[in-house]
């Protein structure tokens, strides 16, 4: 399976978004944009209207860390979203939000926190796309890799052959090739990137 890459803006400097996207797009293959809300998460960052400024070739990879993910679905679809995830944890009915972003002909994604057990996830295997294994608590970024998510991921794996399988959280060269190993095919990378003084170098590492 392809490892795909998927820079997050979280990291890079807003105050020139669209050229910090341009500076890795080429060796890319999605570009990830955290929206969270200061409810679900203690964080705020950007809404629909900045995510439908973003400038890109390629498809935007949107993870929704808010309550209440089900009334913006519309926004963020219009917005230029190609992947939408959702938390297991802010839905009162995953299915039907998952058959719903499925409708708006895009990815449905779904993400956990660190402290979820993965076995939730299986009566909802059926109706996803994409899903987002939190390597550290959600909310900001820098943080260090938790090791107990290797093991979500090989359950993924095991129980969902086919499906996109992301991790995001404390990514670097070295647990970028413990979680494909694990079977993760997309990585999410924040300040490893944009951090960096070669960005493309950066990215290249993380393919391997």
């Amino acid at each position: 399976m392809k490892i795909k890459i998927s820079p997050s803006i979280l990291s890079a400097d807003f105050g020139k978004l669209n050229d910090e996207i341009k500076s890795v797009e080429k060796y890319s293959d999605y570009i990830h944009v955290d929206v969270m809300d200061g409810h679900f998460v203690p964080n705020i960052t950007i809404g629909a209207c900045v995510v439908s400024s973003i400038k890109t070739r390629l498809p935007l990879d949107v993870h929704l860390m808010i309550e209440h993910p089900e009334k913006y679905i519309e926004d963020f679809a219009d917005a230029g979203a190609k992947v939408l995830t959702v938390h297991y944890e802010a839905c009162k009915n995953l299915k039907s939000v998952l058959v719903k972003i499925r409708k708006l002909r895009i990815k449905a994604g779904v993400s956990i926190k660190p402290k979820t057990k993965i076995e939730v996830l299986k009566p909802y295997l059926k109706y996803l796309d994409w899903v987002l294994i939190m390597s550290v608590e959600p909310g900001f970024g820098g943080q260090k890799f938790i090791e107990n998510s290797l093991d979500k991921i090989k359950w993924l794996r095991k129980n969902a052959p086919k499906l996109d399988i992301a991790v995001d959280g404390g990514i670097n060269e070295k647990t970028a090739k413990e979680c494909v190993k694990a079977g993760a095919n997309v990585l999410i990378a924040g300040s490893y990137i944009f951090k960096a003084k070669i960005r493309k170098s950066s990215i290249l590492r993380l393919k391997g």
